[in-house]
């Protein structure tokens, strides 16, 4: 049975409404009932929000969940990969986006043991690559390609799959990226790119990438990432941002942080962003290695760009509405009446706080986002404080 849930006196941010003010929410039968000052209803809970910052649940768009005991097989039913509700609730993330572990062979084993299993909402892009994402030699497979049979999956998996996904290629060829478009095209869905490349050849380049291969729509994570094998933003000569990447913003290409273990610099996000070149959507790149690195987990990846000096609203709005945007689920993000009543609850820490690139480059802040309290469809999952208890 659902709880009657009261927010009160907390600073509501919630972009899609274009709210930033002291507000009470309620939630009734695991949806948003009311929003507005001062509610005076009867509730089963109580939460006092009082100095806390309230927004709707948390959208990571990287987030790697294929997890399972597979030998050899990273991220697709392998060690590397983490179950979702044990890493997504702490960090105020209701929804995840798994970015390509599940191939169009085995996505029917991810949606069983995990999807399914889960209280996070999963949802998945379907690799290219129909062994999805298992490491080398696999990855380089292009036989293993299909568009057709990707669509296919896609295509009969709607209620989970929102897009396709290409990663870890190291050949010179465009290949890959034109068949992941090819299926993409196929389903009319969107693909994200995980640019590859090796250190024996000049990386291809993303100028071709954004502005004649791509679609509106498509998304390229790994934005600020500073890797020989990738070709860089930043202009290595003149230290400033590629003039055609806002052309490319402008195209309708949506850029994602995707942090992860070796794929966010300083070296890349400091002049970007000098440059008003902020990310559309703010993600981790979650996996066994990265949250034990520089990335740990969303609220940290989003206190980063706070130190970066991205504003607070930006900031959730990259992890909410702009988040479910890009995955094409309008829905989630929001704190509209009738919405499922996903929320997290933040505290804003001040304090001295330090923040590292995953090239070792430490810099620092003085703000820190800290979850309090999850809600997922209405039910309290997380609660750092007990403040549900009261």
């Amino acid at each position: 049975m659902s709880k009657r849930i009261l927010i009160q006196n907390g600073r509501v941010i919630d972009p899609a409404n274009n709210l930033d003010e002291i507000l009470d929410v309620y939630i009734e039968n695991g949806k948003i009932e009311k929003v507005a000052k001062s509610i005076s209803v009867s509730a089963d809970v109580q939460v006092d929000a009082s100095g806390l910052i309230v927004v709707p649940g948390l959208i990571d768009i990287h987030s790697h969940h294929f997890y399972g005991t597979e030998h050899n097989h990273y991220l697709s039913n392998g060690y590397f990969a983490v179950p979702p509700d044990g890493f997504t609730f702490r960090s105020g993330v209701t929804t995840v986006l798994d970015p390509g572990g599940a191939g169009w062979k085995n996505l029917h084993v991810f949606k069983k043991n995990v999807i399914s299993q889960s209280k996070t909402r999963v949802l998945a892009l379907v690799n290219i690559v129909g062994e999805g994402m298992r490491g080398n030699p696999w990855e380089q497979d292009t036989h293993d390609m299909n568009p057709e049979l990707a669509a296919r999956a896609a295509n009969e998996n709607k209620d989970c799959v929102i897009g396709f996904k290409v990663a870890h290629f190291l050949a010179e060829d465009w290949v890959a990226v034109d068949r992941v478009l090819e299926a993409g095209k196929l389903s009319n869905l969107p693909v994200m790119i995980d640019f590859g490349g090796d250190d024996s050849h000049p990386p291809l380049s993303i100028e071709k990438l954004f502005m004649e291969k791509l679609r509106p729509g498509d998304i390229y994570t790994h934005v600020y990432t500073d890797l020989k094998r990738r070709d860089p933003i930043i202009d290595p000569k003149s230290k400033k941002l590629k003039p055609f990447l806002h052309d490319a913003r402008k195209k309708g290409i949506v850029f994602d942080v995707g942090h992860g273990g070796a794929s966010f610099a300083f070296s890349q996000a400091v002049p970007a962003i000098e440059e008003g070149f902020f990310p559309d959507t703010i993600s981790t790149d979650l996996h066994i290695e990265s949250m034990n690195a520089a990335m740990k987990d969303q609220m940290n990846v989003m206190s980063k760009f706070l130190a970066l000096k991205m504003t607070l609203n930006n900031v959730i709005k990259a992890s909410t509405s702009d988040a479910a945007k890009a995955i094409g689920r309008t829905e989630l993000g929001n704190l509209s009446v009738g919405s499922e009543a996903d929320i997290a609850i933040l505290n804003l820490r001040e304090g001295k706080f330090g923040f590292f690139d995953t090239l070792g480059v430490r810099m620092e802040g003085n703000m820190k986002l800290e979850c309090e309290v999850t809600i997922r469809a209405g039910e309290i999952v997380y609660d750092l404080n007990g403040l549900a208890l009261k």
